[in-house]
């Protein structure tokens, strides 16, 4: 069975779609086949920061029946397979449920061809990122230190993540790898106390101004810049995630609030 693996955020801003292309590259490098779904229904851009035109996207599949496998493209330069999402589509993230649903089943069965199964949320807890997120096996959740940032994945995982299910931090943007470790206990101690969970550390990602030149470049982090501090840390992290078969999520008893 492959892992699926939800990338989440809050709030919008703190590199999340990035991560999410990024680290799949990684887990290719490895050898591992890779699907990545963007799945922000209404404010999509994996094409846009890989540079891709795909002839076909989710709103074919969603408003005019095609097929979900005859979506999926394949991008050379990363090795990656890609269902995009289409930017700028209201009548998408307005989504009913029972489109939903079929899309989520369609997903279930080509999913069996990958290793793993990457599938970039739309920033918020709107009712198709709670989906997305409750079909997944594992849920990493991206911030940043910002107050705002820490607040709303706070937000994410109180809301949208099932107690069942592991769920992972991932602080992008980190001034220092001891730095990450602070904004992760911050977050995880909130988590710990109101929540009765405490969510796992998947990875800490250093700040690195080339991760914009590649991004306004449209072309993938890996290829562009090998042997940066961000690409050794996103690195890391796709070997730390290629173990999450092995990591059960933590419960603590709930405090009273």
């Amino acid at each position: 069975m492959p892992q699926t693996i939800a990338v989440a955020s809050g709030k919008g801003g703190v590199g999340k779609t990035f991560l999410a292309c990024t680290v799949g590259q990684a887990l290719r490098e490895g050898g591992l086949g890779v699907l990545l779904v963007d799945a922000d229904l209404g404010l999509a851009n994996v094409d846009i920061q890989l540079g891709i035109d795909p002839p076909l996207d989710l709103f074919a599949v969603l408003r005019r029946g095609v097929p979900l496998a005859e979506a999926v493209l394949h991008h050379a330069p990363t090795g990656l397979d890609i269902v995009a999402g289409r930017s700028g589509s209201g009548s998408l993230a307005a989504l009913e449920p029972s489109r939903l649903e079929r899309l989520l089943v369609e997903l279930r069965l080509i999913s069996a061809s990958y290793d793993f199964v990457l599938l970039d949320l739309p920033a918020g807890i709107d009712s198709a990122c709670r989906s997305f997120a409750a079909a997944a096996g594992t849920t990493l959740v991206v911030t940043t230190e910002e107050p705002t940032a820490l607040t709303d994945a706070y937000a994410f995982i109180k809301v949208a993540c099932r107690p069942d299910r592991p769920v992972g931090i991932v602080v992008n943007f980190a001034k220092s790898e001891s730095q990450g470790r602070q904004t992760y206990e911050t977050l995880a101690r909130a988590c710990e106390r109101f929540l009765g969970r405490r969510p796992f550390l998947a990875g800490i990602v250093r700040r690195d101004p080339r991760v914009a030149e590649a991004i306004r470049a449209q072309k993938p982090f890996l290829s562009r810049y090998p042997q940066s501090t961000a690409a050794a840390d996103l690195r890391t992290l796709a070997r730390a995630l290629s173990g999450l078969a092995t990591m059960e999520p933590r419960a603590t008893p709930k405090a009273a609030i």
